[in-house]
């Protein structure tokens, strides 16, 4: 287990699904007055505790126990960048991702699903990259259609994804195809989905493509980056008492505000020379995060 701890604290942030992630509420706290930075703590653990499955708090100020592992291999998926260590989730997302992987295969030219980052063993701030992915409830899926399911370790740390965008993300590219789009829409269909997030671009094509119901479009979400894989966000399990839910998307949908996204790509407005600079974001601290979370980090 050492080659993770260390692979984790020398992982490149390559995933496009960086600090950007949508904010959410703070959360209260027990850990008052614990100023350990919290990534440092649960970047190291490389199992998940051996708890019942539980997600505490948001999907960007959390942390989860008793999480399943994405098997490394499966029949219709791989789980990629495995030095990274991040294939754990709640046994509800593993068999989402299952679930879904089993629909892209019967699509043309895919075998399956190329999984990205989800969470790390006990979820909590990530070492690099996401700012959320902390509660075992979110994960990235590769754009690119899988063409055989038996890559090597070394395969799966050298491949990359492949962009979708043109236009700095207002139109697809010629590599987007119906298959993307139809697997999109199955994951916005799955009631265990709360969100799915990809590049304004996208969410426009879909919208202009789609027929039949379009109630499913409501939780496709455009958001920066997100065109070298989509990013699927569930909602807490029932009963988790637990789990923050983010607020429920705004009715409708959401193709206007998908348009008003690429309209702003295209033309985008002048700066304001009176805006004040972009405040870093704070590294989270264990008091930061929902008191549960020590007892998972502590957890044997």
């Amino acid at each position: 287990m050492v080659r993770f701890v260390i692979a984790a604290i020398l992982a490149l942030g390559l995933s496009a699904c960086q600090a950007d992630d949508p904010p959410e509420m703070a959360l209260s706290t027990q850990n008052a007055g614990d100023t350990r930075v919290a990534k440092n703590l649960f970047g190291a653990m490389p199992v998940a505790s051996r708890q019942p499955p539980q997600s505490f708090g948001g999907y960007a100020r959390g942390c989860q126990a008793g999480a399943a592992q994405l098997a490394e291999t499966g029949p219709t998926w791989q789980a990629m960048r495995l030095s990274r260590n991040r294939n754990w989730a709640q046994p509800e997302t593993v068999e989402f991702i299952q679930d879904l992987s089993r629909f892209a295969a019967t699509q043309p030219g895919w075998s399956g699903l190329y999984v990205g980052d989800i969470s790390q063993p006990r979820g909590g701030p990530m070492l690099t990259g996401h700012a959320s992915h902390q509660t075992g409830l979110d994960a990235d899926i590769w754009m690119l259609p899988p063409q055989r399911l038996n890559l090597s370790v070394q395969e799966r740390e050298e491949i990359s994804s492949i962009s979708m965008r043109r236009n700095a993300g207002a139109f697809t590219n010629d590599s987007w195809t119906p298959q993307h789009a139809a697997i999109v829409r199955a994951a916005a269909s799955d009631p265990r989905v709360a969100r799915i997030f990809i590049f304004p671009g996208a969410k426009v094509a879909m919208c202009n493509s789609a027929t039949g119901d379009r109630s499913w479009l409501n939780k496709v979400r455009p958001w920066w980056g997100h065109h070298y894989h989509f990013h699927v966000r569930l909602n807490c399990p029932e009963g988790a008492a637990g789990c923050t839910d983010q607020p429920p998307p705004p009715s409708g949908d959401g193709c206007a505000e998908a348009q008003g996204w690429v309209d702003r790509i295209l033309n985008p407005p002048p700066p304001d020379p009176n805006a004040p600079p972009p405040t870093p974001r704070a590294e989270l601290t264990m008091a930061n995060l929902p008191g549960q979370c020590l007892g998972v980090l502590n957890a044997d």
